[in-house]
């Protein structure tokens, strides 16, 4: 048989050979920190036994095919170990994700505690360095067996395969597992592990389900890359929007109120205030007109749009639909049907056209309470909603110039080179989840495709992605713990103007249907707000800073100095504090530190005596004393230019 290797060369053998085998055969060192292996792109065991014509490739724990079987077998060692301790437990699920590894357990929460004496045993299950084993069996043996080990999840898999399934099982020691694999060969090759927390998980993610407890963990080929790994994770824990958006009191929940219905602090507030007004003066400056719409609206409005159809489980019904006389209404979770009454309030020629409507607007989603986090996944939010009527000839220049807001945005936060983008396409095999028919789809999806080719947008494509009436392009970013969710989108609509009938008359003067870009600027601001705390572990721009400056007088004989250097900020926009505290000067420095205010102006007798001000700041530290209107010019065109300052030194 002849084997094709990465490099293009030939290898051939007389017989089967396990891809084991011909690793060793091709470099002893290869076989030593091989995980895994590719036959013809498909990613499988090293136990797997090659007796035909082939492309492998080796997978070590560079690759990440070597890298997931590295860590499902670390998932299986974790299992084993809680069987050992605790006997009485189930076993659910536990595959490798991105950065380790996760098993789900029917068992009581684990505490710190017990996660350390889980993770001492797992260190040694490796140290007896147990060989790990493959068999299969036929469905009916395969239910029966884990009947008998009263594996109840495991049993529910095994009933869902079809019946000529092969049933595969890994055994490590005592422990056997229900798995398809890959695993490594042996328990002793896995070198750095470490479990990082536990928590709650439905089984199968629906909260239909019984509670299970999820301990996550990571595994690495070198204690090296480990200590690496678990730093990054302190600076994440640092970053967390969730956890220092409340330190910084920027906002907080409270359980009479409800999950996912976070109240901004005045901090918060300003925050958001900063970046409204910043957003909808760009949006004007670019020709859109400013609408303002109802909160809510009747059920008959949402069938028009067939949001009804499509997603009224993700709304707020106000009535009784029981009740034949009783009038429904909903919350809005988008601002689209109104903005097409604006439209529809007058006949519009093609001379009318482009018409861009913007709308500061807050939408409400009934979101699964399992799915609630900070401010990125809330049930009430604020949103830079914005949507255009225009010709087919139109769209590309519109496209593009809604593309090129969303980019100035990003780049001007800081943000441009955390994001990626996807052409979000219909799904072919679920077309009754949206409207219109396949040729129209093929013939917008390619629309889009065409214009972000002719942008220079290097972008990924996904079916399944797409709103009930278009494709869409969306700008995804990650949160520190590596979710990704949509930051902005740009929308192509080719239905919805037939539902609401929606009519231009063209140079010909006929009637003709527009087209509608759906478009965000700057998204959702509550997720832009944790995206920005994230990306400057709370020390935003000067900007956007809800304090800027505070003034730190050495004594309270410097009062009245203080008051006039705040009194000239002020009168210059900036927003600014004095701290008039009986308090040691190092106290009130290292408080603003951890407030991360942007400046410190600290004022004493030399200050007063002479118009000046000793600067502090967090991007330089001590900048020594300026002139009182040398700084205030500085901080005055640092913010009328958004700049962002490098931090250069840490105190």
């Amino acid at each position: 048989m002849k084997i094709t290797l990465k490099d293009g060369s030939v290898k051939e053998y007389q017989s089967g050979m396990s891809v084991y085998e011909i690793a060793k055969d091709l470099s002893e060192g290869l076989a030593r920190v091989a995980c895994a292996a590719e036959i013809d792109g498909k990613v499988v065991d090293l136990r797997t036994v090659v007796d035909k014509d082939c492309t492998l490739n080796i997978l070590t724990f560079n690759d990440d095919g070597g890298k997931a079987a590295y860590r499902h077998t670390a998932s299986h060692v974790l299992a084993q170990a809680v069987k050992r301790l605790y006997p009485e437990a189930k076993l659910a699920i536990g595959p490798a994700i991105e950065n380790g590894f996760y098993y789900d357990f029917d068992i009581a929460p684990f505490d710190r505690e017990a996660l350390d004496k889980l993770e001492a045993e797992m260190k040694k299950i490796i140290k007896e360095g147990h060989e790990i084993k493959r068999f299969s069996l036929p469905r009916n043996e395969a239910i029966a067996f884990m009947k008998e080990k009263g594996e109840i999840y495991k049993v529910e898999l095994i009933e869902e395969l079809p019946e000529d399934a092969e049933i595969t099982f890994y055994q490590q020691g005592e422990f056997v597992d229900l798995c398809a694999g890959p695993h490594l060969m042996n328990t002793k090759e896995l070198k750095a592990i470490k479990l990082i927390s536990s928590s709650g998980a439905y089984w199968r993610g629906s909260e239909k389900n019984k509670m299970l407890t999820r301990v996550y963990g990571t595994a690495f080929n070198k204690n090296a890359d480990l200590d690496a790994y678990l730093a990054h994770l302190e600076d994440i824990k640092k970053r967390d929007h969730n956890k220092l958006g409340r330190e910084l009191e920027i906002f907080t929940t409270v359980d009479v109120i409800g999950q996912g219905l976070p109240l901004l602090m005045p901090k918060g507030a300003k925050i958001i205030q900063t970046l409204q007004r910043w957003i909808e003066d760009e949006e004007e400056r670019r020709g859109y007109m400013r609408t303002k719409t109802p909160l809510m609206a009747k059920k008959d409005l949402y069938v028009i749009s067939d949001h009804w159809n499509h997603y009224k489980e993700g709304m707020f019904v106000i009535g009784d639909e029981n009740k034949e006389d009783s009038e429904i209404f909903a919350l809005r979770p988008m601002t689209c049907p109104f903005q097409y009454y604006v439209y529809k309030q007058s006949p519009k020629s093609y001379r009318d056209l482009p018409c861009r409507y913007a709308e500061t607007s807050t939408l409400f989603r009934n979101e699964d309470s399992g799915e609630m986090h900070g401010l990125t996944r809330v049930r009430q939010f604020t949103i830079s909603e914005g949507h255009l009527i225009v010709t087919p000839e139109q769209v590309e220049e519109e496209f593009a110039g809604c593309l090129e807001l969303a980019m100035y945005c990003l780049k001007t936060l800081g943000l441009d080179k955390d994001v990626t983008y996807r052409l979000s396409k219909w799904d072919p095999n679920n077309k009754e989840k949206y409207l219109g028919d396949e040729k129209d789809w093929e013939r917008m999806q390619n629309k889009m495709r065409e214009m972000l080719i002719k942008n220079g947008v290097e972008f990924v494509e996904a079916e399944g992605e797409a709103a009930f009436y278009g494709p869409k392009l969306d700008i995804q970013a990650k949160n520190v713990y590596g979710k990704e969710d949509t930051m902005i989108t740009i929308q192509l609509d080719f239905i919805l103007a037939e539902r609401f009938d929606m009519t231009y008359v063209d140079a010909n003067g006929e009637k003709k249907r527009p087209y509608i870009i759906h478009r965000t600027s700057i998204g959702c601001y509550e997720r832009t707000l944790a995206w920005l705390i994230e990306k400057y572990a709370g020390m935003l721009p000067t900007w956007l800073c809800p304090e800027q400056v505070r003034i730190l007088p050495i004594s309270e004989k410097y009062h009245d100095y203080a008051r006039k250097v705040k009194e000239e900020l002020q009168n210059n926009n900036v927003l600014v504090t004095v701290d008039e505290r009986a308090e040691k000067i190092g106290y009130k420095i290292r408080e603003a530190r951890l407030d991360r205010i942007p400046y410190m102006l600290i004022v004493g007798q030399k200050e007063e005596e002479e118009g000046m001000v000793s600067v502090r700041s967090r991007y330089l530290g001590d900048e020594g004393p300026k002139p009182l209107a040398t700084f205030v010019e500085d901080i005055c065109r640092e913010i009328r230019t958004k700049e962002i300052r490098k931090i250069e030194v840490t105190e």
